[in-house]
């Protein structure tokens, strides 16, 4: 998942970092090598918030012609934990605790592959998305 970021300068000679998708995310850089790195932490405290209050997540950006551009990469647990957040609340499947059920986990073990926080295990995460009728694939581009 890749999101763009924008900068600009600050008038305390820090880069302003802000993110289209996440009106919410606004941070700063000491410079440019520290863009990337706190804008996406910006914007994966933006994701856990959203997924905390219920709250849509925006789409990655289709980012065609790369040069020039200032790129947040979302770390894969969190690409895959955001998928996973997406096919619960596209699917029949309404609830965490119904997800539990299907899983055969406890409601606190499903709790925890929606927090960004928490290091879930991959194989937890492919049992839900098959509890919701998904298989999940991995590719390099």
């Amino acid at each position: 998942m890749i999101y763009r970021l924008y900068t600009e300068p600050d008038d305390n000679g820090t880069l302003l970092v802000t993110c289209p998708a996440f009106p919410e995310v606004t941070t700063f850089a000491d410079g440019p090598d520290g863009v990337v790195a706190r804008g996406t932490a910006a914007i994966e405290e933006a994701i856990a918030a959203r997924i905390a209050d219920g709250q849509d997540i925006p789409a990655p950006d289709a980012v065609s012609g790369r040069r020039g551009k200032v790129l947040a990469r979302l770390p894969i647990m969190t690409a895959m934990k955001v998928q996973l957040y997406n096919e619960l609340r596209r699917s029949k499947v309404k609830t965490r605790a119904e997800l539990a059920r299907r899983m055969g986990k406890s409601r606190e073990t499903v709790d925890r592959l929606f927090r960004l926080d928490h290091a879930s295990k991959t194989d937890q995460i492919e049992s839900a998305f098959r509890a919701l009728g998904k298989e999940v694939e991995f590719r390099i581009l």
